[in-house]
């Protein structure tokens, strides 16, 4: 026997000293245990040494001094629950035997019966069977545990009696208490939204017959308060070795927070955060599906409005962003409540809205709607406590064959909106061919004018500006022009207004700055003037709110060699109106530096003697307009003569734009106005025309 083994520890409980000096002889002759006996006489004294020392097994008598029967059996065994007892007794009766046996001994030995082989057998059996035991008991505990800490339900499915168990958390998922669902199958099936229930018995059924591997369900259950949950349940078959599936067990998750969230995530996607209304994703769904059936239908077509509020930006900038919100909500209110039910209406971002109708039967039907929407919009709003007026710009367009996806349709609703804008906003207009072939050719154009930007396909003409005192020129007028290798020279007015519209006037205006000035300081080198002359620059709006401007003319002045108060920056009234202190910060910048502002086409747009103050402007140009009515007597010549005066007392420059005749020249000597430019005096020429004009320095 190895020396190290532990000695099998048995505890005695016997009042006869023979018989107990019996078995100890009999435990002494294993050889294949060592045996340490200890012996007490009472039941008490039996207990007291279990409470202080272990043992592995108990022999105890039923007859003892103090206790008897099966009350010996149960106080030892509830004094070491996990000490395996075997009762040796005198008593040979096969009820108590049982009594005990069920009662949790683990023999009952009559010891006018037992040899030592038999008592050691026995022992060692016990000792195997309680461990067995206390192992089952410790995993049925684990078991107990996991499943009364798990979240999820766990259920087990008996498939030949029908019988089925839920835990107590698969019960409270469903609010009920642990006694409130019985054993039945179909207390799952019977909670099953009834929607859902035949596609889970389908899934079950599947897996049953073995054409699934594993089952997996996402489905509804209707709790107590007869409240839908979403639940995920899961489970595996156990099959027999025929292959029948006899028992299938799984589990029960809660996903209701889950599917909310996912729901959540699919509104967001589909919904506009601002208005709750229907974003372009969704709107274009609807969309798709409405002419899909009006292709079905003969006698049927969908219209689509596509809505841009005019001028929205200003309600922002004059009164918060938080008030333009709440319009936007009230808008998409008014809209949502005006129209049928069918129809649908969108948000497609920012000031733009876009209203679907179906089952309309021609024109007429949309543009009544169109008209109605502008009204609805003209209305008096109150946010925050203002009143606010805005007005709208509508595109309409119409379903017909033509029309592949829903996105040529929102195309071509666009197209008609910015054609509204043109028109003069606040109305709407209908889509027809003709704005189709206008877009293409802008597109194409956009195209072409995006490729001269970067190949620099442009060259500059300049326009004399002279004195009518001195009669002499004093400067220039730099204007652009697009040298286009198919339609040659390209004037302005044609490209311009895609240039500003693209921002692309923005790289092409750092370009007409810079040869203007370059080829300024190079006439300036030939033909020397006092005072040297000038040159005059047209600048966009675009040009001025770049946050570099002042360094990048700094940075051309000084390449170019062009003194700051020879160049002369031309800028529109609406330009400084539509940017207001930052405007009026760049212009002092500028003064500073000594470079000089005029003001284009002066008396068309916000001129106020208040702006003329505020402004500083150094030369006022008037607009060719008031020049070409000063041919006759009339309200012309009295306004060309008033803005001279003005500037006069203001000590600003005039320079009357467009003079064409002799008629023209010789009123505007009459009122007084020192510099003209136009016609009369030359067309704009390149630069060697201009070079030679200054050479031969002609008298007018």
């Amino acid at each position: 026997m190895d020396g190290t083994t532990k000695p099998l520890s048995v505890l005695l409980i016997e009042d006869s000293p023979d018989e107990a000096e019996l078995i100890q002889a009999m435990l002494a002759q294993s050889r294949r245990e060592q045996v340490r006996v200890e012996h007490v006489t009472r039941l008490s004294d039996g207990l007291a040494r279990l409470a202080s020392v272990p043992v592995d097994v108990i022999l105890l008598d039923f007859s003892l001094p103090d206790s008897k029967g099966l009350v010996s059996f149960e106080r030892a065994r509830a004094a070491a629950p996990h000490v395996p007892i075997v009762i040796l007794t005198n008593l040979d009766d096969e009820e108590t035997a049982l009594s005990a046996v069920r009662e949790g001994a683990q023999d009952y030995l009559v010891k006018r019966h037992v040899d030592n082989e038999l008592l050691l057998r026995s022992i060692r059996y016990a000792i195997e069977r309680m461990h067995a035991e206390r192992a089952l008991w410790e995993s049925e505990e684990r078991y107990a545990l996991a499943v009364s800490g798990a979240n999820d339900g766990l259920w087990d499915w008996n498939l030949t009696t029908g019988a089925a168990y839920f835990s107590p958390r698969w019960k409270a998922m469903l609010g009920y208490r642990d006694d409130e669902i019985g054993s039945g199958i179909e207390e799952w099936f019977s909670r099953v939204h009834p929607d859902d229930n035949m596609g889970l018995r389908k899934a079950l059924e599947a897996h049953l017959a073995g054409n699934q591997p594993h089952f997996e369900r996402e489905h509804r259950m209707v709790d107590r308060s007869d409240k839908p949950i979403w639940v995920l349940s899961r489970g595996l078959a156990v099959r027999d070795t025929a292959g029948k599936a006899t028992r299938m067990a799984g589990s029960l998750t809660d996903i209701t927070a889950r599917k909310r969230a996912e729901e959540q995530l699919l509104h967001d996607a589909l919904y506009d955060a601002l208005t709750q209304l229907p974003n372009r994703t969704l709107f274009l769904d609807h969309l798709g599906l409405a002419m899909e059936q009006a292709r079905r239908r003969k006698d049927s077509m969908v219209a689509l409005l596509f809505i841009d509020l005019d001028r929205f930006k200003n309600i922002n900038d004059s009164l918060g962003h938080s008030v333009g919100d709440e319009l936007l909500v009230d808008l998409a209110r008014r809209l949502t409540q005006f129209l049928r039910p069918g129809d649908t209406v969108a948000r497609l971002g920012g000031d733009e809205f876009a209203i679907l109708l179906n089952d309309i039967h021609g024109a007429s039907d949309a543009t009544h709607v169109a008209e109605r929407v502008l009204d609805l919009i003209r209305g008096k709003l109150v946010i925050s406590g203002r009143e606010v007026f805005t007005s709208a710009s509508i595109g309409v367009a119409l379903s017909n064959p033509s029309y592949k996806a829903p996105e040529e349709i929102l195309r071509d609703a666009d197209t008609a909106m910015y054609r509204a804008k043109a028109a003069g906003r606040g109305c709407y207009q209908v889509f027809d061919q003709t704005m189709h072939r206008s877009v293409v050719a802008l597109l194409r154009l956009e195209t072409e004018l995006r490729q001269a930007v970067e190949r620099k396909q442009f060259v500059m003409h300049y326009q004399p500006i002279v004195s009518l005192e001195d009669k002499r020129i004093v400067g220039f007028e730099g204007l652009v022009r697009w040298r286009h290798p198919e339609r040659g020279l390209v004037s302005p007015a044609r490209f311009i207004a895609v240039a500003e519209e693209t921002g692309l006037i923005v790289p092409l205006g750092w370009w007409v700055l810079e040869q203007a000035c370059r080829d300024a300081r190079e006439w300036q080198r030939v033909v020397p003037m006092n005072p040297p002359l000038y040159v005059s620059v047209n600048v966009s709006g675009k040009v001025v709110m770049q946050s570099d401007m002042y360094e990048r003319v700094v940075t051309i002045l000084e390449e170019t060699g062009l003194s700051p108060a020879n160049l002369r920056l031309e800028i529109t009234e609406n330009v400084i109106m539509d940017h207001g202190d930052l405007a009026l910060e760049k212009l002092a910048q500028f003064h500073r530096l000594g470079v000089q502002f005029s003001v284009d086409d002066f008396g068309t747009g916000y001129s106020s003697l208040s702006n003329l103050q505020r402004f500083s402007y150094d030369t006022l140009k008037i607009d060719r307009s008031f020049i070409s009515g000063m041919d006759s007597p009339g309200d012309a010549s009295a306004i060309v003569k008033t803005i001279v005066a003005l500037a006069n007392m203001l000590n600003i420059n005039v320079v009357a734009e467009g003079v064409e005749t002799a008629v023209q020249l010789e009123r505007l000597r009459e009122i007084g106005c020192s510099h003209a430019q136009g016609f009369w005096f030359s067309k704009p020429v390149d630069r060697s025309a201009a070079h030679a004009m200054l050479l031969q320095a002609p008298v007018w």
